[in-house]
C-alpha cells in the first residue's frame, strides 16, 4: 500500500479557489464521532487534533465515542446527519476496508455511505515476543515458529482487528502454523503476553514500550513500509522478508454522504495545517502515531486499494464476525 506522507500539499492550492465560495465554517460546535470507546488510536487522534481545529475554528470539538458492531454503530449515527460538515467521523480504516469481508451483510456502503476527507495518520505495530521466545529478529522469530508448528499462540485485538490480518498475512506468506487468539483489545493482549499466555502479539508502540524497556516483552519487527522515529532499531517486516510490507493502520476524516467538495477540501485542508504544527506532530509521535494529513481523493483511493488487499487477506484467515 502507498503511504501518502508529505501530500497536503497536492491538494492546498485546489482547496483555495473552493474556499472562497465555501460559506463561513464553523459557526457553532462541531461534533467527532470515534467508533470505538475512549483510549485507542482514533480517540487519541481525534482529542489530539480535535482540540487544535477547535482552536484554530474558534468553535468547540465535541468528541463522541459510539462504540459497537466494528463500527456499524457510528456508521448508522453518521449516516443519518446533514452532511454540513458539524458531524464527522475519526476512524481507522477497519469499517470501510475489513468489514465487508468480515460480516455477511452490513447496514452501510462501505465506498458510498461516507464522505472521505482526510488520511490524517498512520500508527504502526511492533511484533512483540515473550522474552522465553529465542528470537531478537524477524528472522529469527519465523525461524522459531515455523519450528514448531501448531504449538504457538498469538494474540490479537480482536477477530478482524488490523492485528490479527498483519498476522494472517504473514501466516499465509511464509506458511506459518500459529493459533490466533482473540482479545478484546490490546489492553487485554498485552498483559497476556507479559504473562505467557500467549508468545507474540502485534500492537503499538505505547502499549509496549514500557514492558519492552523492562525487558518483560521483545520488541522484533514493525509492521509498517517504514521504520519507527520511536524505535528505529527495530527492523521492517518489508526490509527483512516481505518486501512491501504494510499493514500499519491508517486514521482518517470523514463525513455523512453527500458533502460538498469544496467543504470536505477545507476540512482537510485545516487537519492538514493542523498536523504540520511541529509541537502537535511531536505529541502524536510520542504516542506512536506519524501525522499524514492527505487530502479527500487521496484517502479514498487509499481505501480504494486496501480493500481490495483486505479481501484476500480476510478469506485467506477465514476471519468472521456473525
Amino acid at each position: 500500500m502507498k503511504r501518502f506522507t508529505g501530500i497536503a500539499a497536492a491538494f492546498l492550492l485546489a482547496a483555495g479557489s473552493a474556499l472562497a465560495q465555501t460559506p463561513a465554517f464553523p459557526s457553532r460546535a462541531v461534533t467527532v464521532v470515534v467508533p470505538y470507546s475512549p483510549g485507542g488510536l482514533p480517540d487519541t487522534v481525534a482529542r489530539v487534533i480535535g482540540q487544535k481545529l477547535g482552536e484554530k475554528w474558534g468553535q468547540p470539538v465535541v468528541i463522541e465515542n459510539k462504540p459497537g458492531g466494528n463500527g456499524i454503530v457510528a456508521a448508522d449515527y453518521l449516516a443519518n446527519k446533514a452532511p454540513d460538515g458539524y458531524a464527522l467521523m475519526v476512524t481507522d480504516n477497519t469499517m470501510f476496508t475489513v468489514n465487508p469481508w468480515i460480516y455477511s451483510k452490513l447496514p452501510y456502503d462501505p465506498a458510498k455511505s461516507f464522505t472521505f476527507i482526510s488520511l490524517t495518520a498512520t500508527a504502526p505495530l511492533f511484533l512483540a515476543v515473550h522474552p522465553s521466545v529465542p528470537a531478537n529478529n524477524f528472522t529469527e522469530w519465523v525461524a522459531f515458529v515455523k519450528s514448531k508448528p501448531g504449538h504457538l499462540s498469538y494474540g490479537s485485538a480482536g477477530v478482524g482487528s488490523i492485528h490479527q490480518l498483519t498476522m494472517e498475512s504473514i501466516k499465509s506468506t511464509l506458511g506459518l502454523d500459529i493459533l490466533h487468539v482473540p482479545y478484546k483489545g490490546c489492553g487485554q493482549a498485552v498483559p497476556a503476553l507479559v504473562g505467557g499466555q500467549v508468545s507474540s502479539i502485534f500492537c503499538a508502540y505505547p502499549s509496549l514500550a514500557g514492558f519492552a524497556k523492562e525487558g518483560r516483552v521483545k520488541l522484533v519487527a514493525v509492521n509498517s513500509i517504514k521504520r519507527s522515529s520511536l524505535a528505529s532499531d527495530i527492523a521492517t517486516i518489508a526490509e527483512t522478508t516481505i518486501p512491501g510490507f504494510d499493514f500499519a493502520p491508517s486514521i482518517g476524516f470523514s463525513g455523512p454522504p453527500g458533502m460538498p467538495a469544496a467543504l470536505a477540501q477545507k476540512i482537510a485542508a485545516d487537519v492538514a495545517e493542523v498536523v504540520k504544527d511541529p509541537a502537535l506532530a511531536e505529541r502524536l509521535r510520542v504516542l506512536g502515531i506519524d501525522p499524514v494529513g492527505g487530502g479527500p481523493e487521496q484517502y479514498a483511493s487509499m481505501l480504494n486499494e486496501e480493500r481490495t488487499r483486505m479481501e484476500k487477506v480476510v478469506k485467506a484467515a477465514g476471519a468472521k464476525a456473525d
